[in-house]
């Protein structure tokens, strides 16, 4: 090995280790303790016997795969159109719609309850719509708290997932393929089914796959929309840890959803390697054409009306909920008079009415969420370009530590976040009072989104073109500066508006780690919304709007800085 080799060496194990110190300190560690807890009130065999031998633990374990699964192949099937629609054709306005798509994944599960039950629940608009339409005195619409509610709100988030990856993957590909087969007498559906398919294969089983790890960890949408006779694993350690602070069995919980997840991310990661390996790109007068026939017009207004319906509705009822007083009998029973529009909740996010020093004002919850944001973005910055970057090289250590990184995204937050409570109480780590507790727990749910923004662009990046500059005389950092930075750089801006957005709407993890005189705008949504009265109910309509507003404005940046529809997400 010469010099230059053995120093590029030496710098690589030095990037290694810094996300390997940061996981190591804010994921292995918080997860170790909470064990270690687990195991010295020696609970650890009983919760094992009770996991063996309890039916309804088993029943929680089989609805928890039942319905990942269901949900992961109702995706797919929602999704497909869209991802064929994006990716062949190119019409006005579909930036926009694939901005539309995505703001559901960034969006919090409070925001989303609220959000459907503004549309769906039993004084939502459309069974007010239907009652007064019908002349009926009870809701004829009952979705809510149902398995159907569930399934809506998992298709609901993870529809963008399909749109990415598959839709990005199916672009690439080249259509002559499909062309030729064509030539040779196959009918449209036979070029779908024999060559369109199988290339497409490696991307939708990504795609299935991360779908599946979301809606198996799924959490705030089972609890706040299934009601209380649905629960997941997640739910189950929620309940076990919250309810009956039963840490050995919640430990046991998590370590078999933690042993799942490590297995299916490991899965991921090696397909998604296929899907984002470099390929010679097409321009889009190759890929793409106009919508230039009646009929591929008719289908793409299908698509993106229902799209449009189904991905708008609840967010729209949301924003009109914040805007609008009630005039029914569920406004009069909050103390609200009259109808029609109103901005009284929006003034209101001035008021304290709690009137204690431990309870900010709405509007305070904001700038709190941004400070954090800010300090989440630079984190997970210093740590994902790295990272991306040594992962894009494809050596021993990259196949082994890529799952890893993954592993945050489906570790329970509530765990994450008793963890940190357990870890960091005491010296030389007692961050329990520090306000970069929040920061560093939102920069570990980021970190795997950065670090999978950051990726396909790396990968992209041909060897031949740093070659090339080489061989012209250019210097490393020449070649980092004029053949990595065009392309990485605007990457890194689309990983930063992620990471902005998933610290804002966090809220697993920032319940429990959140102070009572520092909270965020998700939690300060959940606290309103379980304090009786008109409004303390109409702050959260008016703050579930505002970070809905704020998750938009941050997917919109996304897609004005994405670079040839590079990332995963």
């Amino acid at each position: 090995m010469n010099r230059k080799s053995l120093l590029v060496t030496r710098y690589s194990l030095l990037l290694w280790a810094l996300p390997l110190l940061f996981l190591t300190l804010f994921y292995f560690y918080p997860l170790t303790r909470i064990f270690i807890v687990s195991f010295e009130d020696g609970g650890i065999g009983e919760a094992l016997n009770k996991l063996l031998t309890s039916s309804y633990l088993q029943r929680v374990l089989r609805f928890t795969v039942w319905q990942a699964a269901l949900s992961t192949v109702l995706t797919l099937l929602a999704g497909l159109p869209a991802a064929w629609l994006v990716a062949r054709f190119d019409f006005r306005g579909k930036a926009l719609l694939r901005a539309l798509t995505a703001i559901p994944f960034v969006m919090p599960t409070i925001v989303v309850a609220t959000g459907f039950n503004a549309l769906l629940g039993p004084r939502g608009w459309l069974n007010l719509g239907a009652m007064n339409w019908f002349g009926a005195t009870e809701p004829p619409i009952e979705i809510l708290n149902t398995l159907w509610a569930i399934l809506i709100a998992h298709i609901f988030y993870n529809l963008t997932i399909v749109v990415r990856l598959v839709g990005d993957f199916w672009r690439r590909l080249d259509p002559r393929l499909g062309q030729a087969a064509q030539m040779l007498g196959a009918t449209r559906w036979t070029v779908f089914r024999e060559v369109t398919l199988p290339l497409l294969a490696p991307a939708i089983l990504s795609a299935a796959l991360l779908i599946f790890i979301f809606d198996f960890t799924s959490f705030g949408v089972v609890l706040i929309l299934g009601g209380a006779q649905y629960a997941t694993l997640e739910v189950e350690i929620y309940r076990q840890t919250v309810n009956y602070f039963n840490l050995p069995l919640a430990g046991l919980l998590s370590l078999l959803q933690l042993g799942a997840t490590l297995g299916l991310t490991i899965l991921y990661t090696r397909l998604s390697a296929k899907v984002s390996r470099p390929l010679k790109l097409r321009s889009e007068g190759v890929t793409q054409r106009k919508l230039d026939t009646w009929q591929l017009k008719l289908i793409a207004t299908v698509i993106i009306g229902s799209l449009i319906i189904f991905l708008g509705a609840p967010l729209l009822a949301l924003a009109a909920r914040s805007l609008t007083s009630f005039g029914d009998r569920l406004g009069a029973a909050r103390g609200l008079d009259g109808t029609g529009f109103t901005l009284d909740y929006y003034r209101l996010l001035w008021v304290n009415t709690r009137n204690q020093a431990f309870f900010v004002t709405p509007i305070e919850t904001v700038a709190i969420s941004l400070r954090n944001a800010l300090i989440t973005v630079v984190l997970s910055l210093t740590l994902g370009i790295p990272t991306a970057w040594l992962l894009a090289k494809r050596g021993i250590m990259a196949r082994w530590f890529d799952p890893i990184i993954m592993l945050p995204i489906g570790t329970s937050a509530v765990t994450l976040g008793f963890g940190f409570v357990v870890a960091f109480n005491r010296w030389p780590l007692n961050l329990r009072a520090s306000p970069l507790l929040l920061p560093l727990a939102h920069t570990l749910v980021a970190f795997p989104f950065v670090v999978r923004s950051l990726l396909p662009a790396w990968r992209s990046i041909q060897e031949r073109l740093r070659q090339a500059a080489t061989v012209l005389g250019a210097t490393p950092w020449q070649v980092w500066r004029e053949v990595d930075l065009p392309l990485v750089g605007r990457a890194a801006a689309v990983a930063a508006a992620f990471a902005f957005t998933v610290s804002l709407g966090e809220f697993g993890a920032t319940s429990i780690l959140s102070r009572p005189e520092f909270p965020t705008l998700p939690v300060a949504i959940f606290r309103y919304l379980g304090l009786p009265g008109a409004q303390n109910y109409g702050q959260a309509l008016a703050l579930s709007t505002i970070l809905m507003m704020f998750c938009s404005v941050g997917i919109l940046v996304i897609e004005n800085l994405r670079v040839g529809d590079v990332g995963e997400f």
